[in-house]
């Protein structure tokens, strides 16, 4: 068993929408009766079979919002209860996930119980589905742009930053022909890359008001607790309080607000978190803390490989 206190430099971490793919976590849902028990409790909470979706697809189904968003959430919960499998009493510093892997913390934190978070997900897929509906637009990787030029992009284009990643990393949001003159002046300012990105639309900014709005009115209806361990947020960069109507107000803004993940960083970094776990699909979040913080300890999980990696690690103090 893991000494509780060998994890307290140690941050848990949940992947966001995009990371998805068909055949997520069906390796640890066959291994772990833990991981498919939340398989058939979503089904059953959700009214269509959620581990179907995530083992076979089809792929179409699984990019849907409204689908992709409740089951990456599950597929990541899989990866942090398989993990607690396997190296039992684990105790963490702090939470942090980007965009939806928030929600995946504050489950994590004890915010939200595990129906009321996958219900919230399906909505806010589904309410973020027809934001990009009503205002289509689209999302632009710029790399290697300094802070003051970024702005400049925005102020002469009329995007919005959406996503601060990495130092070298900024997604900006937007209608679509402003990402296409966001993408040209980039590049004439010195941007080493900018790529148009294959999603739905404009997400974390303005273009999603409808969507923040439908959000706040469902989420009157669901209880929120304190977190039981610091929860990093996409707004602020910094942890939620203790007040679950705070913890509520700051989940409609993320909806319209930039992902402030940079920050979010510096402030484990900076309470002397050392190494990571990423639970879900897919290495972004990890690969994004590496080029921030070089010298920390990144691990993933996502499968009975990657498990057995981490597992190994955290046994090992």
């Amino acid at each position: 068993m893991v000494n509780a206190m060998t994890l307290s430099n140690s941050a848990l971490l949940f992947a966001g929408q995009g990371a998805q793919f068909v055949g997520m976590a069906a390796d640890l849902a066959a291994a772990f009766p833990v991981c498919s028990a939340l398989f058939d409790r979503a089904s059953q909470v959700l009214g269509w079979n959620l581990g179907a979706l995530c083992f076979k697809g089809p792929e179409a189904d699984l990019t849907r919002s409204d689908r992709c968003q409740p089951a990456v959430f599950v597929a990541g919960l899989a990866a942090f209860k398989a993990l607690e499998a396997r190296a039992p009493g684990l105790n963490w510093a702090a939470a942090a996930g980007l965009s939806l892997g928030e929600w995946a913390a504050l489950h994590a934190a004890g915010v939200l119980s595990f129906d009321d978070t996958l219900r919230v997900l399906e909505a806010r897929g589904r309410f973020m589905q027809q934001a990009c509906e009503e205002r289509p637009g689209g999302m632009l990787c710029v790399i290697g742009l300094s802070g003051e030029k970024l702005v400049e992009v925005c102020g002469r284009t009329g995007v919005e930053a959406a996503n601060y990643n990495s130092g070298e990393q900024t997604v900006l949001s937007g209608e679509r022909d402003r990402i296409a003159d966001a993408g040209r002046v980039a590049l004439e300012l010195g941007a080493k890359r900018a790529i148009t990105l294959n999603v739905a639309g404009a997400y974390h900014s303005s273009l999603m008001s409808s969507a923040a709005a439908r959000l706040e009115e469902y989420l009157g209806g669901v209880a929120f607790q304190a977190p039981k361990i610091p929860v990093l947020s996409n707004v602020t960069g910094g942890p939620h309080g203790d007040d679950p109507a705070g913890i509520r107000r700051l989940m409609v803004r993320q909806v319209t607000s930039s992902v402030r993940w940079v920050e979010c960083v510096g402030w484990l970094r900076g309470r002397g978190v050392t190494r990571y776990v990423e639970c879900g699909p897919g290495r972004v979040l990890s690969g994004l803390v590496k080029r921030m913080d070089p010298e920390s300890a990144v691990l993933n999980v996502q499968d009975i490989a990657s498990l057995d990696k981490t597992a190994a690690a955290v046994s090992a103090g």
